[in-house]
């Protein structure tokens, strides 16, 4: 695949890339076409099909972020909802044999640094001009180490997301060749050749559903609540009481 795009466009990028572009073009499809269904809805009809589903998703989701990180956030769960759908594809097409975007480092990395930016962004948006203050407290002479403590939920999110999409396909790709010289071991002796085909599925379908699919919900889940976590937490203290006690 990477080849034939390389051929027609001049590009050389890996295929991992190449692979989280288009399952991005297809996630924006997809939100093209929720949206004109949503116009053409009767408001007073109960959705049905693919607006139920995604009416139950939106209502999970906004729960999910309302119960974690309070009010203040009313529109976060369009990010949750965005980045639960690329991490959770992106493992998923690996059983269709197409390359995991998140076995590139970029990608993840890429994804990281959205929650980094709203991480700083909601800090300055509750403390203004105070936000400075947190690089020299308790004292100036920790300014080295908080602007290093900085960076740590930028590489906790991205290495452990590549981190797990890498080992897994590292260690598939070591069973596919073990069982493929196996077959051709055992198979050599046939008129079709090599007979990988006549093992891999065996054992193959079993590893994809943990690596690709529970795997890949685990970390969709945690780099979802992770995101949510270190960005509520940027809210003061004394805005959460106040917000806890509004709702009491």
């Amino acid at each position: 695949m990477q080849e034939i795009f390389n051929h027609f466009f001049d590009f050389n990028l890996p295929g991992e890339v190449i692979m989280s572009l288009i399952l991005v073009a297809i996630l924006i499809i997809l939100c093209v076409v929720i949206f004109i269904l949503v116009k053409r809805a009767d408001p007073l009809k109960k959705p049905k099909g693919l607006l139920s589903l995604v009416e139950i998703g939106v209502e999970k989701v906004d729960g999910l972020v309302e119960d974690n990180m309070g009010k203040s956030f009313p529109n976060f769960g369009a990010y949750v909802i965005a980045i639960a759908l690329f991490i959770f594809f992106s493992f998923i097409i690996g059983i269709m044999g197409f390359p995991n975007p998140l076995c590139y480092v970029g990608v993840p990395l890429s994804l990281a640094l959205c929650t980094f930016v709203m991480i700083h962004a909601t800090s300055v948006k509750y403390t203004k001009w105070k936000y400075f203050k947190r690089y020299v407290d308790p004292i100036p002479i920790f300014l080295p180490v908080n602007l290093l403590s900085m960076w740590a939920p930028l590489l906790s999110l991205t290495l452990r997301l590549f981190g797990n999409a890498f080992a897994g396909w590292v260690l598939l790709s070591i069973v596919y060749w073990a069982l493929g010289s196996l077959s051709n071991l055992i198979f050599a002796s046939l008129p079709m050749g090599p007979g990988s085909i006549f093992i891999a599925p065996l054992v193959t379908p079993i590893l994809h559903a943990y690596f690709d699919v529970f795997s890949g919900a685990i970390q969709t889940l945690v780099f979802m609540f992770l995101s949510m976590l270190f960005v509520a937490q940027e809210k003061p203290e004394e805005e959460k009481v106040e917000e806890q006690m509004a709702l009491a």
